[in-house]
């Protein structure tokens, strides 16, 4: 089973003794973890937990309850985002099915966005005011890159429903909570665009909670469709999704490969989720332009050698998938315009239109592949709108590169959003506390570790 899977078989499944420890056992686990500065990789806690386990003390995420999420939004700032969010068209929705009974039963509803800031959190007063002190407000920042393992942070990052119990929060300020998460897609597009939440006693960690997030989530998906053009079609069988469309090139390709590993083409009205390794293939087609012969895209595609023998079977597969309209041969190319995403994010840098850029980053190309022309461009196309970013003036832009997985390790990013911001503000010097800490802990690895560091960074 792939990661992907693995995360997705634990976050969706019901919590259970067999899966979840006693609450004592939890803290004891969580503790040895945090002591032992995370290793080895934590037992005794369900995949889903362990793995983001990790993920929080790579990003240096401090699991004492010593620093709380943050505020990077005035009231005023808040208010005018939430007002053009896609999801306070299915606010209303959102509080009918979860938060109208909340109030009454002790528990928090709430809503973030696709970077894990809380957009809206409402219910029980008391529970509010409890939720205040550890920053569960909105305007916070709840990713997994702030706040450790949270059910809203972990669902955007692992992409699916989650429940988060107790002691499997990675801050220790949030094990009396329990809360069940789970991802808002565009219906149109498939990227995320945000995360409704349910948090509060032990109740919230039944699958009756779950369900009520997933259950939730999916009709608000339901209703934003509604306002598309061409309502979708969910994907056949096949993978394929048929649309009322003519053949051929029509508009052309598109080809969405930011912030996901299998990428997603669509071509005359169908939209294929195409496999990583005919991910890769489409990309650097897609980059070549003109079209390519074998052994050059054999480069392309490994460091090692490839048998020109198996190349061209798996462009048999591919043309299969594709179709001969599409996918051309001697050399290979790809037969219609292509429109990709990370093009677009190219082409806004081009014209100086960073905050646009910013907005249609998803994230690295084809993050787990390993092929020369991906890598390259990868790193090319983040290096190109981290300057960007970095070099404007305005601090939103700064907070939202920082507050993604990819910046949220940026130490010169914090730094530079700390001078952006407005001298003795707390904003300001919890973003200098935050590039003081990422420039301690880099100055603590071993010399081997320290240089890699600095290089991943200067490619970033």
């Amino acid at each position: 089973m792939d990661t992907s899977t693995a995360a997705s078989t634990s976050a969706s499944s019901p919590i259970s003794t067999s899966t979840s420890a006693s609450a004592s056992a939890l803290r004891t686990v969580h503790e040895q973890f945090v002591t032992s500065l995370g290793t080895p990789s934590p037992s005794g806690v369900r995949r889903l937990v362990a793995d983001s386990w990790s993920r929080c003390t790579a990003c240096g995420v401090r699991p004492d309850g010593s620093r709380l999420p943050p505020l990077f939004r005035t009231s005023e700032e808040l208010a005018a985002y939430r007002r053009g969010h896609p999801l306070a068209a299915v606010l209303h929705l959102l509080r009918e099915l979860l938060g109208a009974g909340v109030a009454d039963d002790g528990h928090l509803f709430a809503v973030g966005d696709a970077d894990g800031t809380l957009l809206w959190v409402e219910g029980d007063s008391a529970a509010l005011r409890r939720a205040e002190r550890m920053h569960f407000v909105a305007g916070a920042v709840w990713s997994e890159a702030q706040a450790g393992t949270n059910a809203p942070g972990t669902a955007l990052e692992v992409g699916q429903p989650v429940q988060i119990v107790a002691g499997e929060h990675y801050n220790s300020a949030v094990h009396d909570w329990s809360c069940a998460a789970a991802p808002v897609r565009d219906p149109g597009t498939g990227r995320l665009l945000g995360v409704v939440d349910l948090s509060g006693g032990p109740t919230i960690a039944t699958p009756p909670a779950l369900a009520a997030v997933r259950g939730a989530a999916l009709l608000a998906e339901a209703e934003l469709a509604r306002a598309l053009p061409v309502p979708p079609t969910p994907l056949g069988p096949d993978g394929w999704v048929p649309h009322a469309s003519s053949a051929g090139c029509g508009a052309g390709v598109g080809l969405a490969a930011l912030g996901r590993d299998c990428a997603l083409l669509e071509s005359a009205g169908r939209v294929h989720r195409l496999s990583p390794r005919h991910s890769e293939i489409v990309v650097a087609l897609a980059l070549e332009g003109r079209g390519v012969h074998g052994d050059r895209l054999a480069v392309d595609l490994s460091e090692r050698e490839v048998p020109p023998s198996t190349l061209r079977a798996e462009m048999t597969r591919l043309r299969a998938v594709l179709g001969p309209a599409l996918l051309g041969s001697r050399p290979y190319a790809l037969l219609c315009p292509v429109r990709t995403d990370f093009g677009e994010v190219s082409a806004l840098l081009a014209e100086g239109r960073v905050d646009e850029a910013l907005a249609c980053y998803r994230g690295p190309l084809l993050p787990r592949s390993e092929a020369p022309a991906v890598v390259e461009h990868r790193r090319a196309l983040e290096q190109q709108l981290r300057g960007a970013v970095l070099g404007s003036d305005d601090a939103g832009l700064l907070r939202r590169w920082v507050n993604a997985a990819w910046g949220a390790e940026d130490s010169l990013a914090w730094l530079t959003l700390a001078h952006r911001l407005p001298g003795g503000s707390a904003q300001r010097a919890a973003a200098a506390a935050r590039a003081r800490g990422l420039d301690a802990a880099s100055a603590l690895q071993p010399q081997a570790g320290r240089h890699a560091a600095v290089l991943q960074r200067s490619r970033s």
